[in-house]
């Protein structure tokens, strides 16, 4: 990572130690929730939130509060994918899942208690967002993360087990299930500017759309190619699932090639912001050229 990236990186996780400090949270709960969102990760949506914010000059203490909420949603997403009543994995970020270190009642409502506590974090009056910027970037985060986003992704995923996809299907529950929470990002840290332009926001959200995707594809090639101790978590589960990927439909160089496609097509899409775009540019890399 890059100086930016790991300035970043430190803030995020500063900011959500923090918020999962309130003392008026039941001990266990509190300790679960921090368990999953403090184990560290890439926290590469909440630096997303941050690149785009900076392209308008955003606040900080704005971008703070929705960069946390963002990462309480990617996680709250994992704690309840790794269920056994959903993928019954043991093992993320290095470390045993939340149901296997606690019990299943309680990772349930971690991961519920970490989606109200994202909401909760952006309506704060402290964030210095307008009532019109709340309730946009508000509405972006939670149908990017509900039943036409993220979670009707994951439904699209657990239908499609054992299921032949073609291409268009398969896309179609990438764009979802992982690219609408990339897609949020990158919009609500927009968001957190003053007066955004129309144009700005639709190039954000083609660059948005192709490394959600690219960052799918390629952890589909990473559960093919690396190592469970690279990865943090199961490799081979995909496979072992029975699940549609991308290398199984195409082949892995294929892969590769569509990742690195769509890298291109990302930076390109926001090339004429300037300047203010290279943290944007450097993060699109940072998907494509990752290891876990």
């Amino acid at each position: 990572m890059n100086p930016f990236q790991q300035e970043y990186q430190a803030r995020t996780q500063a900011n959500l130690d923090a918020a999962l400090s309130n003392p008026d949270t039941p001990k266990k709960l509190r300790s679960a929730m921090r368990y999953s969102v403090l184990a560290g990760g890439k926290r590469i949506r909440a630096l997303l939130v941050y690149a785009a914010g900076f392209t308008v000059q955003a606040p900080l203490r704005r971008l703070d509060a929705v960069a946390s909420a963002l990462e309480c949603i990617h996680c709250y997403s994992l704690i309840h994918d790794d269920l056994p009543a959903m993928d019954d994995d043991n093992l993320r970020r290095g470390q045993a899942t939340s149901h296997i270190q606690f019990d299943e009642a309680t990772a349930i409502l971690a991961g519920d208690a970490l989606h109200a506590l994202a909401f909760e974090l952006i309506s704060a009056e402290s964030t210095g967002l307008s009532d019109q910027q709340s309730r946009a970037i508000t509405h972006k985060l939670a149908s990017c993360a509900g039943h036409t986003g993220m979670i009707g992704g994951q439904m699209l995923d657990i239908l499609a087990t054992e299921q032949n996809l073609d291409r268009e299907q398969l896309e179609n529950v990438h764009r979802r299930k992982t690219g609408a929470l990339i897609n949020a990002a990158v919009i609500c840290g927009t968001l957190c500017g003053d007066q955004v332009a129309p144009d700005l926001l639709a190039m954000m959200d083609k660059y948005a759309n192709c490394i959600g995707l690219a960052f799918q594809v390629m952890d589909d090639v990473l559960d093919v190619e690396s190592s469970t101790e690279v990865l943090g978590k199961s490799s081979g589960a995909d496979i072992e699932r029975g699940k549609s990927t991308y290398p199984a439909l195409i082949g892995l160089a294929e892969s590769r090639d569509l990742a690195l496609n769509l890298y291109q097509q990302a930076v390109e899409s926001i090339a004429s912001i300037g300047d203010n775009s290279a943290h944007l540019a450097d993060l699109a890399a940072l998907v494509i050229n990752r290891d876990h």
